[in-house]
């Protein structure tokens, strides 16, 4: 207390200095609420208007700093300086661990402080210095071929929620006072491309899509406190996203009693009057959005409220009350605040990309990678007399990346890492082959050959950024950063074909790529099959930790791969009818949830606290899994339910909860689960949540309990089922 209490007589002796009155909103003993009125009513309109943009400038009269409100940490800081690269977004969800990717948040919210500590020091406040990330992205990544799909964490509302929010809270800490950084449920709503049009492009969507599918994730992450909304390019039922009167005002304030800020997507406020056509002009642009509720403009629309106050179109007090909404936020984070009163000033730079997020980047990465083949010839031996190690992104960074990425000088490509796990005496040869996207395979013999004489080979394969991303990163994608071609460039699938049928020695092919691809004959042609995602810094050591057997793979699909395009509906329907694995009736190629181990595993038949409940009861259901295998593993345990004989259309199962255990041969544990009404009801066709008698099948599993899930041998699935009463 005696610290607080010197340093804010020094800012006010500072301020003093000046010949000024000390302003109540430099003082912290103060409330928020009577800081921000206090610093609104000595601001002009022009300064206040100011304020609303993210590149905000500083008003020196009121010793107010400039602040860009523009940051990104995806998975890991981005786009600024030194830090510690986690696997991607999708990876992340592949995990199944909500605990896990707490701390990567918690990891990446230290490394944003001492950063933006560093950067202040200096001066600097540049765009990505700040502390107001725009991130997590919990749109559904509802179809294959949107190119952004890789920064959300899957299909499912349920896997998204419980990952977001606990990205959420280990970005904005558990200080009572004061939050670490701020984090940012984008993009609101209903927003999965395709991505060349959403700048004009009008999703429609039904109102238990929308409460079934889409928003239940971001209602998750507001009721976990989440600081701040984006809302989105495109329109949704007809409206702009932010501009949307029933997306923001009445479901986001009003139904879920969000008290954060709004920010636009970046110019999405441009395409009112330039993509949407629902303006005239920026002034109309700005007086639109402004209403709707949104606080923040990144782009340059705001500045036009100026004139939107003299035209009549928002008042004064409008502006007011939505830069009070805003400017909370900076005074949460501290920055009015003298340096020291705030707990993580004292975030020492030490932490950026230390040795101990670098060991939680190698962990997160080997429980994202998912094992989706294996005849036995996994793991390797490392002390084999040759090794090849071959395919276009065996040596690229740009694999391990994924976009909105930070960078740092010890990536770890696949090559790197299994040089390095590779025991002394043994041989390590590399040619990549051939190029990502080249038309037909290299013909040059030699490397062929050097498959055939070696004891395994390693192919590479996949796609990266140059070929899916948003719209403006991705340089080799016809589409603006959309996958409108399902199956992999031919000449990688040629390669691993001639170099299979050259050799009875084991293949293993490793796929990199952020979302479903079509696989089924790299399937066919390896003997091993691992999904890399983009792995992060350490995604080479990750790698060589699984084929060496350090560690056993334990990864699971958070989306489904299907066997081709033309099992899915039309990619601008946003209709959930024959989408995901709550509604696709086709058989996938690889179903949601499905990752093999190096183990095998026991579930004994589930036990029901009750077989009956209704809509005021509780039920748990439990039971007992067993490694039975050689090798210590992780499973993850997965608990559905499918609603049998349902009034209306339903989800053909729902998952509701996750546990990732850890086993060593031998070893058991139970696992249980808690069933609330909640967890039963179904949306109807208004959008309401009813909960229908009738019978339930809960299913306790390792991956989707269906009969492909069986075929590809990744299955233990076992039910009980149970009725409700009202």
């Amino acid at each position: 207390m005696k610290n607080k209490l010197f340093f804010i007589a020094l800012i006010m002796i500072a301020v003093a200095a000046k010949g000024q009155d000390v302003p109540a909103y430099f003082n912290p003993e103060n409330s928020i609420d009577d800081r921000v009125s206090d610093m609104i009513s000595r601001m002009t309109l022009e300064e206040k208007v100011s304020q609303m943009v993210y590149n905000s400038p500083a008003i020196s009269r009121l010793d107010i700093p400039e602040y860009n409100w523009w940051n990104e940490c995806l998975h890991g800081v981005a786009r600024s300086g030194r830090a510690t690269v986690f696997p991607q977004a999708i990876g992340m969800a592949a995990t199944f661990d909500k605990k896990l990717i707490f701390h990567v948040a918690d990891a990446i919210s230290d490394e944003a402080r001492a950063m933006y500590n560093a950067a202040v020091k200096k001066g600097y406040r540049n765009r990505y210095d700040g502390l107001t990330f725009w991130t997590p992205n919990v749109n559904i990544f509802r179809d294959p071929r949107w190119g952004r799909g890789q920064e959300t964490y899957g299909e499912d509302p349920y896997l998204t929620g419980q990952i977001g929010a606990a990205f959420v809270k280990g970005l904005q800490g558990n200080n009572p006072q004061y939050l670490k950084t701020a984090a940012c449920a984008k993009h609101f709503a209903v927003h999965s491309g395709p991505e060349k049009l959403r700048h004009e492009f009008n999703a429609l969507a039904s109102q238990k899509d929308l409460y079934e599918t889409y928003l239940p994730a971001f209602k998750t992450l507001v009721d976990a406190g989440v600081e701040s909304v984006m809302c989105a390019y495109n329109r949704t039922n007809d409206e702009p996203c932010c501009g949307n009167n029933y997306l923001i005002k009445d479901v986001l304030r009003g139904k879920w009693n969000f008290q954060g800020h709004v920010v636009s997507d970046c110019w999405a406020l441009v395409d009112f009057y330039q993509g949407h056509k629902v303006c005239d002009n920026a002034v109309q642009a700005a007086a639109k959005a402004l209403k709707a509720g949104v606080n923040l403009n990144c782009g340059v629309v705001y500045p036009s409220l100026v004139d939107a106050v003299k035209q009549g179109l928002v008042t004064e007090e409008d502006i007011n009350a939505s830069l009070s909404i805003l400017l909370k936020t900076r005074f949460k984070l501290g920055l009015f605040d003298p340096q020291g009163t705030n707990p993580y000033d004292k975030i020492s730079e030490d932490v950026i990309d230390s040795e101990g997020h670098r060991a939680l980047a190698r962990e997160v990465a080997q429980k994202s990678m998912v094992l989706l083949k294996n005849n036995g010839v996994l793991p390797l031996k490392n002390d084999l007399s040759k090794y090849y190690v071959t395919g276009p992104n065996a040596t690229s960074v740009e694999c391990l990346l994924g976009n909105y990425h930070g960078v740092n000088g010890r990536m770890v490509t696949f090559m790197e890492g299994i040089v390095s796990a590779v025991a002394n005496g043994s041989q390590v040869q590399y040619r990549p082959g051939i190029l990502l996207s080249q038309k037909t395979s290299n013909p040059i013999d030699w490397v062929i050959g050097d498959a055939t004489t070696s004891d395994a080979t390693i192919v590479v394969l996949g796609i990266n950024g140059y070929l899916e991303g948003e719209e403006g990163e991705t340089l080799l994608s016809p589409y603006a950063g959309d996958k409108l071609d399902y199956d992999l460039p031919g000449s990688q699938v040629e390669f691993l074909k001639t170099i299979a049928q050259g050799t009875e020695k084991p293949v293993i092919a490793v796929v990199t790529g952020g979302s479903p691809m079509n696989l089924a004959q790299i399937q066919e042609y390896a003997d091993a099959v691992i999904l890399t995602w983009y792995p992060g810094e350490e995604g080479g050591n990750a790698l060589a930790d699984i084929i060496f057997g350090k560690v056993s793979p334990s990864g699971k699909l958070p989306i489904t791969f299907p066997k081709s395009f033309d099992q899915l509906p039309p990619y601008e329907d946003y209709s959930m009818k024959g989408r995901t694995y709550r509604f696709m009736e086709q058989e996938p190629l690889y179903p949601f949830g499905f990752g093999l181990t190096y183990s095998k595993f026991e579930l004994s038949q589930p036990v029901l606290s009750s077989a009956k409940m209704n809509s005021k009861s509780k039920v748990e259901i439990s039971g007992t899994i067993k490694n039975i295998g050689k090798f210590e593993s992780d499973e993850v345990v997965q608990l559905y339910i499918s609603e049998e004989d349902a009034s209306a259309e339903t989800p053909l199962f729902s998952l509701k909860g996750v546990q990732r255990i850890h086993l060593k041969p031998g070893e058991s544990t139970d696992v249980w689960f808690e069933i609330t009404p909640e967890m039963l009801e179904q949306i109807n066709a208004e959008g309401n949540p009813i909960l229908e008698k009738g019978k339930y099948k809960i299913y306790m599993s390792t991956s989707l309990p269906t009969q492909r899930s069986l075929e590809l041998g990744s299955c233990l699935s076992v039910f009980a089922e149970m009725e409700v009463k009202k």
